[in-house]
């Protein structure tokens, strides 16, 4: 899934456009340039995007249909495994909160308003 989320990462940032060196994919995404390179190299070779040098160390990347459609692919997995873990934590919280229950506890305060307490909420 790493390795998917990655290319996901990787064609978002190229779909929206602009000119950058793969230096400065590497700092917006946080991975080594060897790997950026690496998977631009695979992008291009998997016919997903065409890379065009306009200034040295500057590139313009155009997705191609199958990389727009790649982008999609992968967008609808992510949504499904986020899914999954949201059900999960869900279920976890769920079974938490029976415990508590059954313990004789009665009331529970939410101290902070981040993505686990709306989902416990």
């Amino acid at each position: 899934m790493a390795g998917q989320f990655r290319f996901f990462q990787l064609l978002d940032e190229l779909y929206s456009g602009g000119t950058l060196a793969h230096r400065d994919f590497s700092s917006h995404l946080g991975i080594a340039l060897g790997l950026v390179n690496s998977y631009i190299k695979n992008l291009e070779a998997k016919g997903y995007i065409t890379v065009k040098n306009i200034l040295p160390k500057r590139f313009a990347y155009y997705l191609t249909p199958i990389g727009f459609s790649e982008k999609i692919r992968l967008t609808y997995h992510l949504f499904q495994y986020y899914n999954r873990i949201y059900r999960g934590a869900k279920r976890n919280i769920r079974n938490i909160f029976l415990c508590f229950q059954s313990d004789g506890g009665q009331r529970i305060v939410f101290a902070d308003s981040d993505e686990a307490a709306e989902i416990a909420y």
